[in-house]
């Protein structure tokens, strides 16, 4: 690893990029976004797992773009649906579903199941790899609990039903910087960023 790196990140998503480009100031790194590169491949994640999604991602732009690439993948998996829908969360309920249909189809899932029992966690595994090295991984989770029903308007995704006890709202009534703190995706973030700066 090399400070003073321009890194591309495997979304077009500005906020993921302005959002990791604060994060790894002290690294003085420059994350670019895959934006940058209109002709990339689009990377389908069939992986069975949030790790194989991301290794597979970051290494399919590091190998196209000749660059450092750092890749995501994420999602929601419920205790009471033994670990679903997990890397299937972005198409939970078909593909092109849209956010509210994904999570209504988790609460039908869940109707008879009691409150104690509906635990559940956001998972964020991230893969960082530089050309020709091995896939340097991180991840980290949010636990939470699933709501009967939505509540809040921010946030994305499954974040109106995902009850946060320690805060008591919801992952959608949190402020943005509160939510980019304490997520599944800022620890991930922040175990890699100790890694490297304990290197």
């Amino acid at each position: 690893m090399r400070k003073e790196q321009q890194i591309v990140l495997a979304t077009r998503n500005r906020g993921k990029v302005a959002e990791f480009n604060r994060l790894f100031a002290p690294l003085q790194w420059n994350v670019v976004s895959l934006s940058e590169f209109p002709e990339a491949p689009e990377v389908v994640e069939d992986g069975e797992t949030f790790a194989a999604n991301a290794i597979k991602k970051a290494l399919t732009i590091a190998n196209y773009t000749g660059m450092t690439a750092i890749a995501d993948d994420s999602g929601l998996e419920v205790d009471a649906l033994n670990g679903a829908p997990g890397v299937y969360s972005a198409r939970y309920a078909g593909e092109g579903a849209t956010d509210e249909a994904n999570w209504r189809k988790l609460l039908d899932a869940l109707a008879d199941t009691p409150m104690e029992k509906r635990t559940a966690r956001f998972r964020c595994t991230l893969a960082y790899v530089e050309p020709g090295q091995e896939p340097i991984l991180a991840s980290g989770a949010c636990e939470g609990v699933i709501l009967r029903e939505p509540a809040g308007s921010g946030g994305f995704g499954y974040d109106p039903v995902f009850y946060l006890p320690t805060r008591l709202c919801t992952m959608a009534q949190l402020p943005a910087d509160v939510k980019n703190q304490i997520s599944h995706r800022g620890a991930a973030m922040q175990a890699l960023l100790k890694r490297f700066l304990g290197e």
